[in-house]
């Protein structure tokens, strides 16, 4: 068996990289489709941002006896989803691209809908129905860049896994709660 060196020419990457210094840090190993990379991650981000304010609002909004440890849930959630959207138009800036913050058309960039939720056991169910479409959508799009942007990839993989530990938690809270609203009765 051969040996095969890992970098046969680095005389030839210093040059690339002086000669394309205006393209940051997209560098010919980056195969992505960018343009359409940088789409898809701006429904990300609205998506991201719709869950944000769904989970404050249903912080705000959370009442009733178990309304105290379910809202800390909602606001927790609401927190780590920002930092996915802070992630993401990170992201999207670093791919050359500019994040969609604008708030016109933000439900129709959103793959998650803003539904407020009758009372504490609709708000819970309205937030898993949301966290399972992230769950189908992040591993769509996981699979759609496969090895062409690893780094993109990388980040939606861990936002996948914490959009999975959120729908986990809001199955609990459903299961703790029982349909009615009401604490499940022991067996």
């Amino acid at each position: 068996m051969g040996h095969k060196p890992f970098v046969t020419d680095m005389q030839t990457i210093r040059k690339r990289a002086r000669e394309h210094i205006a393209d940051g840090a997209i560098t010919s190993s980056y195969k992505g489709d960018r343009k359409k990379i940088i789409e898809i991650l701006n429904e990300a981000l609205a998506t991201e941002i719709v869950c944000v304010l769904r989970y404050k609002y249903h912080y705000y909004m959370a009442s009733g006896i178990h309304a105290k440890s379910v809202a800390a849930e909602f606001l927790e959630h609401a927190n780590e989803e920002q930092r996915h959207a802070d992630q993401i138009a990170e992201r999207i800036t670093q791919l050359d691209g500019e994040p969609n913050l604008s708030p016109e058309g933000l439900l129709t960039r959103s793959h998650a809908d803003f539904v407020k939720g009758d009372d504490l056991v609709d708000m819970i169910k309205e937030n898993l129905v949301a966290e399972r479409i992230a769950i189908s959508t992040y591993s769509e799009i996981i699979q759609y860049i496969g090895n062409d942007d690893p780094t993109t990839r990388r980040m939606l993989e861990d936002i996948l896994a914490m959009e999975e530990e959120h729908a986990e938690d809001m199955a609990t809270l459903l299961e703790q709660l029982g349909k009615d609203g009401e604490p499940a009765k022991p067996d």
